[in-house]
């Protein structure tokens, strides 16, 4: 009988998708377009900083753009009269070209004002309200896509060989006891921490009707199959001073084998011992059974069938 082992752990659930949100420039919050809870598309805008400055600065861009342009179209106009050379006139592609990267330049520097959604999800709380003045390092909040959940959890190393990406695991978390779900293992974690002899392991699941957040907990439960051990009845075991035992009948001959109990299921127990697989073993009158005793094998004789005879009520026997 395959021996098998229960194991159970506790996860914590993450989303498939996460990100803490931080400004790319430091300036003053106009705006915060967001509330805790919110559902927001990828590109939303969420916080808005003063940007006068940078939208000057694009116009003032534009202007120099223009005037480039202008002067480099003058200077193509009479490049066949010979009035212009060369180098004026790759020096007026330059300057064009230049005006243009500024442009690009300014043009980035007002995006940078706002802070966009990178990814379709769901918001936390604010961390920053209209009037505070934010640096790269200010957190502005959270988002994270729940469609999808990752629950982590510590496996022992002796699970390694079992737990490998496709297997599944039964999840039950904390909030519904009453609830399982079967969870796909999405990776396991390339080493065993030395301190605690486990490996993490990740298992994902569908979030529907959105029923789970981020954080919470899960308990796992997975069986690891083990060794084949041989299974034998309880009653076939015997309590000695030195250990348990039974009796094994080879050759005609009782022979007592030493065993330890490695687990119990449905009345056998399953046991490492030096029993062999021609072994008959004794599971009644163990008590009577001596070393070297001779031991005759009979087959168990039927009890003899006996007629029956049907009498109406009230007759003799």
């Amino acid at each position: 009988m395959a021996e098998t082992s229960m194991v159970e752990a506790i996860g914590t659930a993450r989303a498939a998708t996460a990100a803490e949100l931080y400004p790319e420039a430091a300036g003053l919050v106009t705006a915060v377009r967001f509330t805790a809870g919110d559902y927001v598309q990828s590109g939303a805008p969420l916080v808005q900083l003063d940007d006068r400055r940078e939208q000057l600065a694009v116009r003032l861009a534009s202007v120099a753009v223009a005037e480039a342009d202008q002067l480099l179209g003058r200077y193509r106009r009479i490049e066949d009269t010979g009035a212009l050379s060369a180098s004026q006139i790759e020096a007026g592609v330059t300057a064009l070209q230049s005006a243009q990267i500024e442009l690009e330049q300014a043009k980035v520097a007002l995006a940078d004002r706002t802070v966009r959604a990178p990814f379709t999800g769901h918001m936390g709380i604010p961390q920053i309200d209209r009037g505070d003045r934010v640096t790269p390092t200010t957190l502005i909040g959270t988002i994270d896509d729940r469609t999808r959940l990752f629950v982590d959890f510590p496996a022992p190393e002796a699970a390694f060989e079992q737990l490998r990406s496709g297997a599944i695991v039964s999840l039950v978390p904390y909030s519904d006891p009453a609830r399982t779900i079967d969870a796909r293992v999405e990776a396991v974690d390339s080493s065993i921490a030395a301190d605690t002899r486990s490996f993490t392991v990740r298992t994902v699941i569908a979030n529907r009707n959105d029923a789970y957040r981020p954080g919470m907990s899960f308990r796992a439960n997975f069986a690891s199959p083990g060794r084949t051990l041989p299974a034998v009845p309880e009653s076939a075991i015997i309590w000695g001073g030195d250990g348990s035992y039974i009796w094994a009948v080879r050759s005609g001959v009782a022979r007592r084998v030493p065993m330890t109990i490695a687990a119990r299921r449905d009345g056998l127990v399953l046991f490492n011992g030096a029993l062999q697989s021609s072994d008959r073993v004794i599971v009644e009158g163990v008590q009577k059974v001596r070393e070297g005793q001779r031991i005759e094998l009979v087959a168990r004789n039927a009890p003899p069938a006996q007629q029956a005879v049907v009498r109406a009520a009230g007759q003799g026997k």
